[in-house]
Order: structure tokens, then C-alpha cells, then sequence
């Protein structure tokens, strides 16, 4: 993947987060190493979750949103004949159920039926909002409420490991959208096989296309910083971006990109072919931002500009 220039902190560093810590505790720690206020993460992991956490910082917490959307890919592992109150091991067990007559083939059909669009329930520990209140912070307090179905997409689920016995368990790969709760997909698996079921490990191994071995622990930074080479960590957003578009503006066209003006899209190398985002590059490589083309494709207008690292351009500087 490409890394980003320019002399501030500017990227995406991918932290692989370890357990017990929450998605906000790394965003303190690495504000804190990197000296930087600017720093938001792409996706909340569960501090039982350990994974790929992708940061942006300084400016590229403008892409936040967009790389939120991008699809997940985790490792889980689900115990069947035991349910708990959160749907994992943390809980209280609420039930319990001989599920030693399920078989591999069982298992292996039960989960692979999810893929496609499904509807999920949100678990009550998730920070889904019902009536203002976080459904965690209700859950702690020992309520229970009524919440609506959310539809997810499951792209694909690979089977990884299938234990048969006293205490089934089914390890996959899954890959989703935004929003899926994994350990309700154990439970839901398990509920399609009558028995009850519980998520006993997650991983998250991958976000917006980054891998572990993108990933750097936040005990490394340290090191990487007094070396140097931390930024030869840090990746630029828009190559994460990858389902959007790109086209390509010459002078002066980049120019009024840059001061915010709409420009003409049939200007643009290639001119789009559909309405929506667009990543917009001026004709050296440099990434000018995100822009949004018209229902009729003549015009292109801002929505993130992203200056370069030496400012934006001047009437003096042409492509």
C-alpha cells in the first residue's frame, strides 16, 4: 500500500488492538505518543476484541466516515449448547442444552445459510441507541427493551474449523458490512440448529482493506518513533478508498478544485460515467479530495478537499 508525505502526522496507522483495551483507550494512547489531537478510528471494537483498528490522523480524519462503510472481515469462534446474557463468554449463562448430537455437515449448513442480506437484532451490549439511551448502559442496569431489526450483508463465510462432540464449536472467516454483530450471528446460527449458542473469540483481521501485517502494536510506536520510521507505517486514505471512483483534473480545473468551485466534469480524465463520489487527483498524482458528481454528470462539487502536504495550490502553479 502507498504511504503518505508531508511533514505533520497525516495517514492511516493501523494499530492491531490488543484485548481488554476499548476502540477509545488506543485513540488517548496514540494521541498521546504522537503528540496529535487529530485522531479518530474507523470502527469500534469490543475490548474483548483484539485486531485491526485502523486510525486516521491529522487531516485524513476527513475520510473517517467513508472507510467506516468498507466491509469487515473477522475470525470467530462459537461454542453450541450454551447462551449467555451478552452473547459471549463475559455474560451469565442463561441457558444451557445437550448439542452433542449436531454433525459437521449441520454446522457447516447452518452457518454458510447467512450469507447474503440478513436482519439482526442488536445485542443489548451494543451502543445502539433506543430511546436516547445506549443499550449497554441499560443492559448494566438490568433492563431489557424491544429493538428493531437492522439488515446487514454477510459477503461471504469460509469455514475454518469444526470441532463435533460434548461441546460443539465452529470456527469461520466472515466478511460484512457495517453493523454486523458478530456474536449475534453465533447466536443466530445456533438458533437455526435449535440449540443455544455463544461467540468464545473474535478477531477483526481486517478493515478498509488493511491486514495484520499492515498493523503496527501500540508498543512498537515508541520504537518507530525514535527510529524515525514510524511513518513509513502510516497509509494514505484515498488508496483505502477503493470502491470510489478516480478521475484525474488538469490546471486550471485542479485549481478551483482546490478553492472549493464546481467544475466542469466533462474536463476531467476520464470524464465520470455516474453520479456520485469521485476521487479527484490532480494530473501529477496528488490527491485533491473527495467530490460529488451530478444526476446529469456535468458538474463535480467538493465534499472533502484534501490540500497537499505544501498547501494549496496558487494562481502560479499549473500542472
Amino acid at each position: 500500500m502507498n504511504q503518505p508525505t508531508g511533514q505533520n502526522w497525516e495517514g492511516v496507522l493501523a494499530i492491531w488492538k490488543p484485548a481488554g483495551w476499548t476502540s477509545h483507550d488506543v485513540v488517548a494512547k496514540a494521541r498521546g505518543l504522537l503528540r496529535e489531537r487529530r485522531i479518530g478510528h474507523t470502527g469500534t471494537l469490543d475490548p474483548a476484541v483484539t485486531g485491526v483498528l485502523p486510525l486516521c490522523i491529522g487531516r485524513s480524519t476527513r475520510f473517517v466516515e467513508y472507510l467506516q462503510e468498507l466491509p469487515k472481515t473477522y475470525r470467530a469462534t462459537l461454542r453450541f449448547g450454551t447462551a449467555t446474557d451478552t452473547e459471549d463468554l463475559s455474560g451469565n449463562v442463561t441457558e444451557q442444552m445437550d448439542a452433542s448430537h449436531l454433525t459437521r455437515p449441520m454446522m457447516i449448513e447452518a452457518a454458510l445459510a447467512f450469507i447474503g442480506e440478513i436482519d439482526q437484532i442488536p445485542p443489548m451490549v451494543s451502543a445502539v441507541k433506543v430511546n436516547g439511551q445506549r443499550l449497554y448502559d441499560l443492559a448494566r442496569q438490568g433492563i431489557t427493551v424491544e429493538r428493531a431489526s437492522r439488515r446487514v450483508h454477510i459477503y461471504d463465510i469460509d469455514i475454518l474449523n469444526v470441532v463435533e462432540g460434548q461441546v460443539p464449536e465452529l470456527t469461520f472467516s466472515v466478511t460484512c458490512s457495517k453493523g454486523t454483530y458478530i456474536r449475534t450471528l453465533c447466536v443466530d446460527i445456533g438458533r437455526k440448529l435449535s440449540v443455544p449458542a455463544v461467540m468464545t473469540e473474535l478477531v477483526r483481521t481486517e478493515s478498509a482493506g488493511i491486514k495484520q501485517e499492515h498493523c503496527v502494536t501500540l508498543e512498537q510506536i515508541p520504537d518507530l518513533l525514535e527510529q524515525g520510521s514510524l511513518r513509513e507505517k502510516m497509509l494514505v486514505p484515498d488508496a483505502l478508498l477503493t470502491t470510489i471512483p478516480a478521475a484525474t483534473a488538469a490546471y486550471p480545473e485542479s485549481l478551483h478544485a482546490l478553492q472549493g468551485k464546481r467544475i466542469g466534469a466533462a474536463n476531467l480524465q476520464p470524464p465520470p460515467g455516474n453520479a456520485g463520489l469521485l476521487k479527484l487527483y490532480r494530473s501529477d498524482g496528488v490527491f485533491l479530495g473527495l467530490f460529488s458528481v451530478d444526476e446529469n454528470r456535468e458538474t463535480v462539487r467538493p465534499v472533502k478537499v484534501f490540500h497537499t502536504s505544501d498547501g494549496p495550490l496558487s494562481d502560479s502553479q499549473s500542472d
